[in-house]
């Protein structure tokens, strides 16, 4: 005889395993567009695109937030960029590392695996990867400093809560659920890290406090200035009925879409920032 306390068991290993409920996912068409800031007079309206390709190596370490801790993300990341790293990279280790990114970016990207079906099925290859530093609606940018580290997210879907998800196609229509996209549209996790540094540090307790998200109009607190806004987009190529979900803390309930975040470490030198700044600054697409 099959014990009550195994089916409740087998159940919740059940739950804790299937991707997102059908539920949990919405329409991209019903999400309201949300209208760009303006750009106004003076503003650095350009972007900067770096090719880092859509494969790198995976890890379930987490050099910015569990530095020196072997599995301290206790979830799969996918990086593209700086080859190397780890829980135990170091400035100069990163800077001496190979790199993916065609333009020598030493940079390292990287945020949590997506799978299809489960939390337990193989993660799913990013069919894109693309990475753009953009500028400042309102002003020019300044460089931001070499070493960098920043996160954009809540991994525990907390009130930090910030990337979203949007189907190709549909760009201006971000939700932070996971989207339901039409037949050949493919589905984007878009990452948008904060862009107003305090002009001194590069990293902070919290991993943000030293770079904040600038306001509604695009202007930064007092106190902080602009750098070039990174902004990642991964593609999948999904069908529209799929069941995925990303690689999440084991205590988020659904592995919830609100979890989704993404870690960045600047490694390009001042020269390649400076060419970063110049080309935004200037109003070109590089």
């Amino acid at each position: 005889m099959i014990r009550l306390s195994t089916l409740l068991a087998v159940g919740v290993l059940t739950a804790a395993c299937a991707g997102a409920p059908p539920e949990s996912r919405v329409d991209i068409g019903d999400v309201a567009p949300t209208p760009a800031p303006a750009v106004g007079r003076g503003a650095a309206a350009g972007s900067y695109t770096v090719d880092c390709g859509r494969e790198g190596h995976r890890n379930s370490d987490n050099l910015v937030a569990s530095p020196g801790v072997r599995d301290g993300a206790h979830h799969l990341h996918d990086y593209v960029g700086n080859e190397s790293t780890d829980a135990f990279s170091t400035n100069a280790s990163l800077a001496a590392a190979p790199t993916s990114c065609r333009d020598g970016d030493a940079s390292t990207y990287y945020w949590p695996v997506l799978r299809l079906g489960g939390h337990h099925d193989s993660p799913r290859t990013p069919d894109s990867v693309r990475i753009t530093f953009l500028g400042s609606p309102v002003s020019e940018v300044v460089g931001m400093p070499r070493f960098l580290r920043t996160v954009t997210g809540d991994a525990k879907a907390g009130p930090g809560a910030r990337a979203t998800w949007t189907c190709a196609g549909f760009d201006d229509r971000r939700t932070t659920s996971y989207p339901r996209c039409p037949s050949g549209s493919r589905t984007l996790r878009v990452f948008d890290f904060p862009s107003c540094w305090d002009g001194r540090s590069t990293d902070s307790p919290d991993h943000k406090a030293h770079l904040r998200f600038p306001s509604a109009d695009g202007s930064c607190p007092h106190g902080s200035f602009p750098v070039p806004r990174l902004r990642i987009e991964v593609g999948y190529d999904l069908a529209p009925d799929a069941l995925f979900s990303i690689d999440s803390f084991p205590e988020v309930a659904d592995r919830a879409s609100a979890s989704d975040h993404a870690h960045f470490v600047n490694v390009r030198t001042d020269k390649a920032m400076d060419e970063v700044v110049t080309c935004v600054n200037q109003g070109r697409v590089c």
